[in-house]
């Protein structure tokens, strides 16, 4: 009994020790991971989430995400004799193969903390075993177990908290579907006549993990489950694990087994003049079940008003062609639709109706966002040219119809 005291009084010294930190706030159970929200104790603002796991080599791992999107890892010990402040390297080996070496930089006497790159977090995500060394240390190993979940939960964690303060806190395990619930009729966004309809758009897998990418507002508002289906196969319950409002990015996951292949993203940069193809469900229960296909070329490198987070297209998009995949004449992905122009606004305002001017988000936002998400995409250079029949053959296995109930005035995405 002792001893369990003792491990768990020196747990919160660990997870605190990342900052100078209050907490924790809400909490977090994944597995044999403990953890939650924490203040800065200097300036009372949101720091971090994190959550820690014990070891019989007598370390403590700390892993946790702060305010500024970063992903840290930590190790403690009451046999560490550090210098606070100094710096240590650290020699990171997973599962045999692939090796970082990161410059921790000791809190305390007991626990040095590392910042992860995104390309050695995602490493963390899907490893089974770690293995570090320091110095002339000895060799410690860390079985991986829940890394996976756990860094999908210090997301949600970190995403509520910055949204909401730390009085949003709460239980995180479960990360939470940005819906209003059945039973609140008068939550933002639902009429106070607590009627609904069904609301659609698009999505695609990004991962071999289940990772589907869609947008922000093709979610915003759902109520209840969110479903998700390739064409002509049953729809499954997808969770969603991140999404960004300002960027209108949403992350979903489905089971991985459900999906045969994935997307891949371009990683050079669209010109204008470039072909593009845009795939999605416009107009879901009006048109044809199955998704349907556009072409057009990149119009202009930037959105309204050069917001250069943005493609503008040609290609015709319509709704429910949100959180499509736009894809190159390669069939690797170049953006994600998000809408088009409103062309009755701009004819009041101009006396003009503009003809088809649709955007899509850009890679580099879309990367970004899935690495603050820490999921284990795929980059490819443009390959060879194929016919739009056969970029549309490939995408069949990976772009679903994403659907959810929602308030009626919100319907149809």
């Amino acid at each position: 009994m002792r001893k369990a005291l003792f491990l768990a009084f020196f747990v919160q010294i660990a997870i605190t020790a990342v900052a100078d930190a209050a907490g924790p706030y809400g909490s977090i159970h994944v597995g044999n991971w403990q953890g939650g929200a924490f203040t800065d104790d200097n300036t009372g603002a949101f720091s971090h989430c994190a959550a820690t796991t014990g070891y019989g080599n007598g370390v403590i791992l700390v892993v946790g995400q702060n305010a500024s999107n970063s992903w840290l890892l930590g190790f403690a010990s009451p046999s560490f004799r550090l210098t606070k402040g100094n710096t240590v390297p650290v020699d990171v080996t997973f599962d045999g193969q692939a090796q970082a070496r990161l410059f921790a930089t000791a809190n305390s006497d007991i626990m040095a903390t590392a910042i992860l790159p995104p390309n050695v977090a995602r490493t963390f995500q899907k490893a089974s075993l770690m293995v570090i060394t320091t110095g002339n240390s000895n060799a410690l190993s860390f079985n991986l177990t829940s890394t996976a979940p756990l860094l999908a939960v210090l997301a949600n964690c970190v995403h509520t908290v910055k949204a909401g303060g730390v009085k949003s806190a709460g239980e995180f395990t479960a990360p939470k579907a940005v819906a209003a619930k059945a039973d609140a009729p008068n939550a933002p966004g639902n009429p106070k006549t607590g009627r609904t309809g069904t609301q659609t758009g698009t999505g695609f897998v990004i991962s071999a993990n289940g990772h589907i990418v869609t947008n922000h507002h093709v979610i915003h508002n759902c109520i209840g489950d969110i479903k998700g289906n390739l064409t002509g196969e049953a729809p499954t319950t997808l969770r969603v694990v991140n999404s960004d409002a300002a960027n209108d990015l949403a992350l979903l996951q489905g089971p991985a087994a459900s999906f045969k292949t994935f997307a891949r993203i371009r990683d050079r940069a669209m010109h204008s003049g470039d072909s593009i193809v845009a795939i999605g469900f416009p107009y879901r229960g009006l048109l044809s079940s199955d998704f349907t296909v556009t072409t057009g070329i990149v119009s202009s490198l930037s959105g309204l008003y050069n917001d250069t987070r943005y493609l503008q297209i040609s290609a015709a998009v319509q709704p429910g062609n949100s959180g499509g995949p736009l894809l190159d004449s390669s069939g690797d992905i170049v953006g994600v639709v998000t809408g088009k122009l409103d062309a009755m606004r701009v004819a009041q305002r101009t006396g003009t109706i503009p003809e088809n001017i649709n955007f899509a988000i850009k890679t580099g936002a879309i990367r970004d966002f899935l690495d603050n998400s820490v999921v284990a995409y795929e980059t490819v250079a443009p390959g060879t040219e194929l016919k739009t029949a056969d970029i549309t053959g490939n995408a069949r296995a990976y772009t679903l119809l994403i659907s959810c109930t929602a308030a009626e005035e919100t319907a149809k995405r």
